[in-house]
């Protein structure tokens, strides 16, 4: 074997120092760049057995927030008004609004004042909001949200009315922590008439496609995983958001839709995965 000369050793320390400097600007770039790199996702979908009425309906979708922090009030109103410049005709937030041991459920409420839509503003809760208090989340929205239609979705529906065309808008509790129940949120509902589900796991799309035939069902929880490498996608992804864990699929008879997000949860750290707000166009 050939013995290093110095000219050999100091193509060696060069290359591993260009790697070095390359990883650590990764990881800034990761950490301070793209978190706050917000992108408006423009998604057109075509539901099976759409109403002609309901054709060119304009849902905006916000998720995990993750109020904390990594998401200041100041990042998520930015989103908030991004959302609104979209012209929505109704808007869903499907959960994770808070993040950490540090209580921010007035301020993520304070954040989404700019919301309104002709439809209204619907929610449902994750698993970060149950394991930190929901109900005080849910009083700050009601606070904050007091002079427009919003509801929070607690294993319930809404229906709408579109150019004289029924909509139901179906909310389940968040599921991760057993707080789901979809049979009550269907409790007296017509048959076979248009709905979209918000439901925190996307992966639960599974189960609530075997029970009704929904438009679509919108969902967060994933991140799209937070981090996402070519070739291999998402190394980590969490309970129920690995199935469905990032933007628009197939499941079963059903499309469900899920967002990266906005916030991050630990290590705070995004990679090909910038976080979004979403307008969804509903097309016959």
């Amino acid at each position: 074997m050939r013995k290093l000369t110095r000219r050999d050793l100091l193509r060696l320390v060069l290359a591993s120092g260009g790697a070095g400097v390359a990883a650590t600007a990764t990881l800034l770039y990761g950490r301070r760049v793209e978190p706050y790199r917000l992108v408006v996702e423009h998604v057109e979908v075509r539901p099976a057995e759409l109403p002609r009425e309901l054709d060119g309906l304009r849902l905006g979708l916000m998720s995990d927030l993750h109020r904390g922090s990594y998401a200041s009030e100041a990042f998520i109103e930015r989103a908030a008004e991004a959302l609104m410049s979209l012209a929505p005709d109704l808007i869903a937030l499907t959960g994770d609004f808070v993040q950490g041991y540090n209580f921010q459920g007035p301020s993520v409420a304070r954040a989404l004042r700019a919301l309104h839509a002709p439809l209204g503003i619907y929610a449902v809760m994750g698993n970060h909001d149950h394991w930190l208090d929901h109900e005080a989340i849910e009083r700050a929205f009601r606070g904050q949200f007091a002079d427009r239609p919003f509801e929070v979705l607690r294993n319930a529906r809404v229906r709408l009315e579109v150019r004289g065309a029924p909509l139901h808008v179906v909310g389940v509790d968040d599921v991760m922590v057993g707080r789901d129940d979809l049979d009550q949120a269907l409790a007296g509902m017509p048959d076979r008439q248009p709905a979209i589900l918000l439901a925190h796991e996307p992966d639960f799309a599974d189960a609530a496609s075997q029970r009704y035939p929904f438009v679509l069902q919108v969902s967060g929880h994933s991140h799209g995983g937070q981090v996402r490498l070519p070739v291999i996608g998402a190394p980590i992804l969490p309970p129920l958001g690995e199935k469905y864990p990032i933007g628009l699929q197939q499941a079963g008879d059903m499309l469900v839709y899920t967002s990266r997000g906005l916030g991050m949860i630990y290590p705070p750290l995004r990679l090909m995965c910038p976080p979004e707000v979403t307008l969804i166009t509903l097309r016959a």
